[in-house]
């Protein structure tokens, strides 16, 4: 029976290099394959590319294996959910049209037997972060991305691309040295956030976010988890819920 409801998010495909990303594009292949199984839902929770761009009549190259993959699910009658994250915001109808992915903009309130969720990439949220509360919705313009679009797309992906691995990379070396600042983080944006979410929604039972490549799996209330998925560059967790319960895990393959 497809009963099963999973997770992941922070892929972040395309980064370091391509040799490197083909390593994490395959793994995640496996998962999804693996998750086909039994799941009734898929639910990829963003920066499922570090950089995607959809010009008019081209699209980033690369990662045919994953999408591929994810055509098959959906021609299967499982439906796959994309949460659009910081670093795939430019994600428009390809995916959509072409592959049949459920594309989602907004934070959602969802509802699985019985019990209530909350979904998020997680960026943006909670107090503090103003600086990319700005950046966001100057990338989230309209006339900007027309902007961006008359760059030929041979320019526009690799100099995005460039950028894109730069600050990734100082980011994993930052992550290394500074893990507790990364849980402070959480408690700091996403904790506060969710807090005030269960005040007004005190029905929630499970807070779902990615963005802080963190897996953090935090009892709330008796009734209420808040659940930092990780990612697929360091930690390879996704959560899973089986109609009861949801569990936070890790993939080996």
């Amino acid at each position: 029976m497809r009963q099963k409801i999973y997770f992941a998010s922070d892929f972040h495909l395309g980064i370091p290099d391509h040799d490197s990303s083909l390593v994490r594009e395959r793994k995640l292949v496996a998962w999804l394959e693996m998750a086909r199984a039994d799941a009734s839902e898929i639910f990829l929770m963003g920066d499922l590319f570090d950089f995607w761009f959809e010009y008019k009549t081209a699209i980033p190259r690369g990662y045919a294996r994953l999408l591929g993959k994810l055509a098959e699910i959906t021609d299967s009658g499982i439906p796959v959910h994309l949460f659009r994250g910081n670093h795939d915001m430019w994600a428009f109808d390809y995916l959509t049209k072409e592959l049949n992915v459920i594309l989602h903009r907004d934070p959602e309130f969802r509802q699985f037997n019985g019990k209530n969720f909350y979904l998020a990439h997680g960026d943006g949220l909670g107090p503090g972060d103003h600086g990319y509360k700005f950046i966001k919705k100057v990338f989230a313009n309209r006339f900007n991305q027309w902007l961006f679009r008359q760059l030929h797309p041979d320019l526009g992906i690799r100099m995005a691309l460039f950028w894109s691995r730069r600050s990734r990379k100082a980011n994993v070396e930052k992550e290394k040295r500074v893990t507790d600042i990364t849980r402070k983080l959480i408690r700091e944006r996403i904790t506060v956030h969710s807090t005030e979410l269960l005040n007004k929604h005190p029905d929630l039972n499970y807070l779902i976010f990615g963005h802080y490549h963190y897996p953090l799996d935090l009892a709330l209330t008796d009734n209420a988890r808040q659940v930092v998925l990780g990612d697929w560059i360091t930690y390879f967790t996704y959560a899973v819920f089986d109609g009861e319960r949801l569990e936070l895990k890790e993939f080996s393959n």
